[in-house]
């Protein structure tokens, strides 16, 4: 009898272990139809997520199929998102180029009419406006050579202790000329020293981009003002006019490559604000344009120190 018992209790054993392990493998085989289907549907370009969650290897499975999966769509729509950009700027590039072109184009027809081509003065007139044109088109190879750069990640910055009082000082005097064409003067005051880790040359070309678009906009006799100040979180510039400040729809494009706002100066590319941006960002920075309260465009600048 009690061999009895003992087989019973044996056969019960045997059979409540097939039970779970038959169990267990239902439960996985589940589970991996569900990964199979997951993995289906994301092959298709289907959404969805796997909301089942657990602790063993084919959960583990699943956590990193979700990842890998979730990191691929991030590539993929950030490649997309760069060949929109690519395309845009193909297209920007070729209507600025095209002015330029066309207006030499129509300036040389001119020129080869007998009556422009025997008056001095029309000749002259012809010439001059040619000669903008192709200097027009000297700024705007310039730009696009320095957009492939950053873009290719092929400008190398050098990132060195940088007095910002040095730095706002050059931009401004390297623009002197600029300046006093419109007749317009930079108020700069020491304020001591405040250093940054930059690249000196290519954060001057920034700053200079910044001062340029306040001279363009400041009215004749006024200042361009330019403060700075330290602190163990960042260093910060603020350039400011007394202009008319920004058109408030141009306010969320003004970074955009290529865009031109409705006070734009003659002759713009509409790349400098963008160059600026993106230097500076290359170098652990933020810049923000806004409209003050009593008038004038202003620009913020701040380099992080860590």
């Amino acid at each position: 009898m009690r061999w009895g018992w003992i087989a019973a209790g044996f056969l019960a054993g045997v059979f409540l272990s097939g039970f779970w392990s038959g169990i267990r493998r239902f439960r996985q085989n589940r589970r991996l139809r569900s990964l199979t289907e997951y993995l289906e549907r994301v092959n298709l370009g289907e959404s969805g997520s796997l909301l089942e969650s657990g602790e063993g290897e084919i959960f583990r499975l699943q956590d990193e199929i979700y990842k890998t999966v979730t990191a691929l769509r991030q590539t993929r729509d950030a490649a997309l998102e760069t060949r929109k950009n690519y395309a845009e700027n193909l297209s920007n590039i070729a209507h600025q180029l095209k002015t330029p072109i066309t207006s030499l184009s129509l300036r040389l027809q001119l020129l080869k009419r007998p009556e422009d081509a025997a008056d001095s003065a029309a000749r002259l007139s012809h010439l001059e406006q040619m000669e903008q044109q192709l200097l027009r088109l000297e700024r705007l190879e310039e730009a696009l050579l320095l957009l492939a750069r950053v873009d290719g990640s092929a400008l190398t910055l050098e990132r060195r202790e940088v007095d910002v009082f040095t730095l706002l000082s050059l931009a401004s005097d390297n623009l002197c000329d600029v300046l006093e064409q419109r007749r317009v003067s930079v108020s700069l005051p020491e304020l001591g020293e405040v250093r940054i880790l930059a690249d000196l040359e290519w954060t001057m070309e920034a700053v200079m981009n910044l001062i340029k678009n306040c001279a363009e906009h400041a009215p004749e006799g006024s200042r361009i003002h330019m403060r700075y100040e330290g602190n163990p979180i960042y260093a910060g510039i603020r350039i400011w006019d007394e202009g008319p400040g920004f058109a408030k729809r141009d306010i969320p494009h003004l970074f955009e490559r290529f865009y031109r706002g409705e006070n734009a100066a003659a002759g713009g590319i509409g790349i400098g604000l963008s160059l600026a941006k993106e230097l500076i960002a290359l170098q652990n920075g933020t810049l923000l344009a806004e409209n003050l309260p009593g008038g004038g465009a202003c620009f913020t600048i701040r380099f992080y120190c860590h």
